[in-house]
């Protein structure tokens, strides 16, 4: 199935959306909505889209959409999540769809009742890696799982950057620590517990986060986050027997996987992937089979995740 995909704002992260759907046969994107139109008919030019739209909710009554990408803000998502499911249309919504578990339950009990499709967009539980990374757990590659840690980091210096706004709900832990969150929750289940530290600045967020979540069978997993170090990305996988090391776990713009045991050292190869593209291929699936199809990310995992996020919140304040 080809879906006819729509994009909510002109957000940079769109670039890497289009990107994973060029050449695709899963769908194209034919139109854009944007505030200020001129903004809009400027971005639709320069991406070879067909149709620019002022205002988010012109491009929610076009009826030459079926699907749309929601990259606005943070807090933002759930707002425009449900109108969009409202106006009949498949949402594909970048993470963190929230931090408050009862509203996205809400979302998906909408997207129930109408019909359609909704998922949260995180694009690295897509890549073969990350299918990878999971299935040498499960098999006992590093026997039993004992400890997961991971960071996501990078220098955020423009004092205007809506991440750095509390109003729009930014944050280190919503915009990176989700990464860690939900790689720690795939491979551990859910936390029980958890602690957490932040540091404030920009308009009133946590500008670094640092969390420690306990899983079922004393697995535990700590992670940091951050918008005033360096670049980092990483994760570590510790079992009785051995470790996974992962350097680029998040963007997967290297893929591979080191396993270290008692035999030594090897390097374990993963194909290349368009993690935006799989991401859209499997909304395809999806609305294709009435929800049968594809797999992943679903209702529980975003209500899960959204749970967390929401208690090592808590635990900072």
């Amino acid at each position: 199935m080809s879906l006819r995909w729509g994009l909510l704002s002109t957000a940079r992260i769109n670039d890497a959306f289009l990107r994973g759907l060029a050449g695709s046969p899963s769908g194209e994107v034919v139109a854009v909505a944007s505030r200020d139109l001129e903004r809009g008919r400027a971005y639709a030019e320069a991406h070879g889209i067909p149709t620019a739209h002022e205002g988010y909710d012109a491009l929610l009554a076009n009826p030459e959409v079926d699907a749309v990408y929601i990259s606005l803000p943070n807090g933002l998502h759930l707002e425009w999540t449900e109108r969009a499911l409202r106006a009949g249309k498949h949402v594909l919504c970048e993470k963190p769809l929230g931090r408050d578990p009862e509203a996205v339950a809400a979302a998906f009990d909408l997207a129930e009742r109408e019909g359609l499709q909704l998922r949260e967009a995180f694009m690295y539980r897509h890549h073969p890696q990350t299918a990878r990374v999971a299935e040498l757990v499960a098999e006992g590659a590093i026997g039993r799982l004992r400890t997961i840690r991971s960071a996501f980091t990078f220098l955020l210096t423009d004092p205007d950057d809506v991440r750095l706004s509390e109003a729009l709900e930014g944050g280190a832990l919503l915009d990176l620590g989700c990464y860690c969150v939900s790689a720690s929750r795939l491979l551990a289940g859910e936390p029980g517990s958890v602690a957490g530290a932040r540091v404030l600045g920009g308009r009133g967020v946590d500008v670094s986060f640092a969390g420690v979540m306990r899983f079922p069978d004393d697995v535990l997993a700590a992670f940091d986050a951050s918008f005033a170090a360096t670049g980092r990305s990483w994760l570590e996988v510790a079992g009785e027997t051995g470790v996974l090391q992962v350097a680029d776990p998040w963007h997967v713009r290297m893929p591979g996987i080191v396993l270290r045991d008692a035999t030594g050292e090897r390097r374990i190869d993963v194909p290349a992937a368009n993690s935006y593209r799989l991401e859209a291929d499997d909304l395809a699936v999806l609305v294709e089979s009435g929800g049968r199809g594809g797999g992943g990310l679903g209702r529980e995992d975003a209500i899960g995740q959204a749970r967390a996020l929401g208690m090592l919140h808590r635990a900072a304040l």
